[in-house]
């Protein structure tokens, strides 16, 4: 399996988060499918060049939240998607991104008709595609 990790050190999250996040998404997206093998812990730290450390906690959080199950001595593999589970992800996820919109529209000045006509026209937009 190939998955394209991306890694920063400009952007202020750590990169186990990083790695985690990445690979929720390719879970998440299908990319990754139901009881597929992931990259091994060593070999996927020695792809990124950062430390088992680092890609065991991305790992451990993954199982803890049950996106993957780890089998010792045999790796770690997708587990099925739990249609509520990924429902309340994405939730999650929406919501951190309004709440992140709405901070940096009120540090620009914009008022709640202004936020509203934004979404009305990202909604609009995205009905035409």
């Amino acid at each position: 399996m190939t998955l394209d990790i991306v890694l920063s050190n400009t952007g202020g999250v750590p990169i186990y988060q990083q790695i985690k996040a990445q690979l929720k998404g390719a879970i998440l997206r299908g990319d990754v499918a139901e009881g597929e093998a992931l990259p091994s812990i060593r070999g996927l730290a020695r792809d990124l060049q950062v430390s088992v450390i680092t890609t065991t906690r991305a790992y451990s959080d993954l199982a803890a939240e049950g996106f993957i199950t780890n089998v010792p001595g045999k790796g770690s593999y997708a587990l099925p998607r739990d249609s509520t589970l990924v429902r309340e992800q994405i939730l999650r996820e929406i919501e951190r991104a309004f709440a992140d919109g709405v901070h940096k529209a009120r540090l620009a000045g914009l008022g709640d008709d202004d936020l509203h006509h934004v979404l009305d026209s990202l909604l609009h937009h995205s009905e035409e595609q």
